[in-house]
């Protein structure tokens, strides 16, 4: 009797991971090389009963086909993948700061020793010299810049060259390197930017920038993130009516089931 009721919970639970999903884009709008999700449905299994019509058979004399019916149970959120198109590229005045334009992940090395991947390039020189994320974390290819470093110049290739106090020529003090994977939608959000490859995503393969197919790297510049705004509005709106339609069919099965009660009272 009960079963309208657990479908719906399902439509209102999922509606309400939706809802969560597209706040959280909002949310990061303005998030450096931030990557939007969506949330992807899939309906519950269905429950088949087959039934005759009695009535058929009394007043036609003869046997009744059976009717088969399905009922679904519900819908639910299957995945949450990534939208990995390319952001905006939006200049700026700082020399650390960089941009993939392509296909391309930077690496960067865990406290734990392992691996993770982002496209936020706005790193900056910790106390050590090294090139950092804005966490502390350093490149997978750790980059140390000299002592007394008065400019940093990167190439499109990931080359790295600096300048140091009382010289004028530029000496290259090491190089880029980005990695790409089969399937980047399987990565793992990891938080803070950082994404963790699985098997979902392949191993990731890494190749010199501007090279067989491997992003440019380009400096003085930031990925901006790819959430439309707009769209995510409009996806609010469309969602929030489904869950008020489904909230009012909630209100009137139970409707029902009050008028039923009284009719049995009677």
């Amino acid at each position: 009797m009960f079963q309208p009721l657990y479908v719906a919970a399902t439509g209102l639970s999922a509606m309400q991971d939706e809802i969560l999903n597209i706040t959280n884009n909002l949310a990061n709008a303005k998030t450096v090389a931030f990557k939007k999700s969506r949330a992807e449905m899939e309906s519950l299994f269905y429950v088949e009963k087959s039934f005759k019509d009695t009535l058929y058979e009394a007043m036609s004399g003869t046997e009744a086909p059976p009717v088969n019916v399905e009922y679904g149970t519900g819908v639910r959120v299957a995945a949450t993948p990534k939208d990995f198109a390319q952001g905006t590229i939006e200049i700026t005045s700082n020399p650390t700061d960089l941009a993939i334009q392509g296909e391309g992940f930077f690496q960067v090395r865990m406290p734990d020793g392992s691996y993770a991947y982002t496209r936020a390039g706005n790193f900056h020189v910790d106390n050590d010299n090294n090139l950092v994320d804005p966490n502390g974390r350093l490149l997978a290819a750790a980059i140390t810049l000299p002592d007394n470093t008065t400019s940093i110049v990167v190439r499109q290739d990931g080359t790295v060259l600096a300048a140091t106090e009382g010289s004028t020529s530029l000496s290259e003090v090491g190089q880029l390197a980005i990695s790409r994977f089969t399937n980047p939608a399987g990565l793992k959000s990891i938080g803070q930017n950082l994404y963790a490859a699985t098997p979902a995503s392949g191993e990731p393969v890494t190749g010199t920038p501007n090279q067989d197919g491997y992003g440019s790297v380009n400096q003085y510049s930031l990925e901006s993130s790819n959430v439309d705004v707009i769209s995510e509005m409009m996806r609010m709106v469309m969602v929030q009516r489904v869950f008020d339609t489904v909230s009012k069919a909630v209100q009137s099965y139970q409707g029902m089931l009050n008028t039923l009660q009284q009719m049995k009272q009677g």
